[in-house]
């Protein structure tokens, strides 16, 4: 495939030279093609996407945003879109249809003819973020009393329309019951029957499994996809490979988004308005606020305690950024952790365990050092170094404490543990190091 070079593409339909531009198109990958389109002005991207072949025109359209798709619908004629529809996949138009609004759909449904607009509709009827909402039912299936050669046979008649021959599954009465793959079939004699070659033992999963599940299976065992079965064990679809790595992706930048204190938004940074980042934000910024507003009450009841020592003031914004720090440190590698199933809940003693050593370490790192600089600078003063040093090793192991155990039991409670990431783990700590701080100094200097 040709390296992509945008400036020769647009300078070629600027000039109208479609011959030159189609031969362009046709030696580049579907996805650069989506780059360069969303360069150009919807009249261009049109003139570009007519250009295409079929074949390449729905893998084009597949790649789009839902912007784009939902311009280009309106652009084309309804014998256009018949012929892009033909040539996508069930769990491609599925997916398109889930992102536009209903006259688009309604539009989108008659370009389709009607034994897939019943597969369509089979697949709507799964649960948002199920396995069944993201399965392809396009895969090659095989009996067992088949020989090789008839198996090869089936594999060239229907494998164009499947989204891949890789992987072939023996079905009995539509049950699961093997699966063979086409390196197999390629290297045996013609003669042997599938049952004599099948591999019996098969990673499946089912229906309403989780999609973030499902496709953590795939990438576990490398598989090139997973057969799906329903409650009765019936052989309904598959999930691929490529399928997987979207759903992670999604998966990932829910949890970036969370983490950061955002709500998940599934469009892009540009497609979003900025009213609606603005919306994202502002929520997640107001219960932070209002949570903080503990901190200042908690202040105002040490107020005597520094009054008689007003230095006390100074160490406050050290000591609560030390302790999000850490806390937002642990949070973040137990939440990595839960995300690629490295970390459990039944670990949770595990993990708090080896979380306090972590935290022992660098409590006295922190405490040597803080109590060294404390000492220069204040004149000498040894006991409030001391105190400085034993609250620091405190509130250290305190975060680090919090940090690890919350996203714990947020998983086991069936909240994302995302939500326990540095925003909100900050604020509680704010909270925490104040009370710590407090409550050691006054019992320190008997104040």
């Amino acid at each position: 495939m040709e390296e992509l070079n945008s400036e020769i593409l647009l300078e070629l339909l600027d000039a109208r030279e479609f011959k030159k531009l189609k031969e362009k198109l046709e030696n580049m990958h579907p996805v650069d093609i989506v780059e360069v389109m969303e360069e150009v002005g919807e009249r261009q991207r049109v003139l570009m996407f007519r250009l295409l072949a079929k074949e390449e025109a729905a893998e084009v359209f597949t790649d789009m945003n839902s912007d784009m798709r939902e311009d280009l619908i309106n652009a084309l004629t309804d014998s256009e879109l018949e012929e892009v529809m033909e040539e996508m996949y069930v769990d491609d138009t599925v997916d398109v249809v889930e992102e536009m609004p209903a006259n688009v759909v309604d539009r989108l449904l008659k370009a389709t003819d009607e034994e897939t607009r019943k597969k369509i509709n089979a697949l709507l009827q799964y649960p948002e973020d199920s396995a069944g909402s993201i399965m392809n039912i396009e895969y090659i299936s095989l009996r067992k009393e088949m020989t090789v050669e008839e198996a090869i046979l089936k594999i060239r008649q229907v494998g164009i329309n499947k989204e891949t021959i890789y992987t072939c599954y023996v079905t009995e009465k539509k049950k699961l019951i093997g699966s063979v793959d086409v390196k197999d079939l390629l290297t045996v004699g013609e003669s042997r029957l599938i049952e004599e070659i099948m591999d019996e033992n098969v990673l499946c999963a089912r229906t309403l499994d989780d999609q973030e599940k499902v496709a953590a299976m795939i990438e576990k065992y490398s598989l090139v996809a997973i057969p799906i079965i329903d409650h009765e064990n019936c052989l309904v679809g598959i999930v691929t490979v490529d399928d997987a790595m979207t759903v992670l992706q999604d998966e990932a930048t829910e949890d970036i988004s969370i983490m950061a204190g955002v709500t998940p938004n599934e469009d892009s940074y540009f497609g979003t308005s900025v009213f609606q980042h603005a919306k994202n934000r502002a929520l997640w910024l107001m219960l932070l606020m209002l949570s903080a507003t503990v901190s200042g009450e908690i202040l105002a009841h040490y107020e005597s305690a520094m009054a008689v020592m007003p230095i006390l003031i100074t160490f406050i914004p050290m000591l609560m950024g030390t302790s999000g720090n850490c806390g937002s440190q642990s949070s973040t590698m137990v939440i990595r952790g839960i995300a690629v199933g490295e970390i459990e809940f039944k670990e949770f003693f595990k993990v708090v365990f080896k979380e306090i050593r972590i935290a022992i370490l660098v409590g006295l790192m922190l405490a040597v050092v803080n109590g060294i600089r404390v000492y220069i600078m204040y004149d000498q003063d040894i006991m409030l170094a001391i105190a400085i040093g034993i609250t620091m090793i405190a509130i250290v192991c305190m975060a680090k404490c919090i940090g690890c155990t919350l996203p714990l039991f947020a998983k086991k409670i069936g909240l994302d543990p995302a939500l326990m990431a540095a925003p909100l783990i900050s604020t509680i700590m704010d909270t925490c190091t104040i009370l710590m701080y407090f409550a050691i100094i006054t019992a320190f200097f008997k104040l």
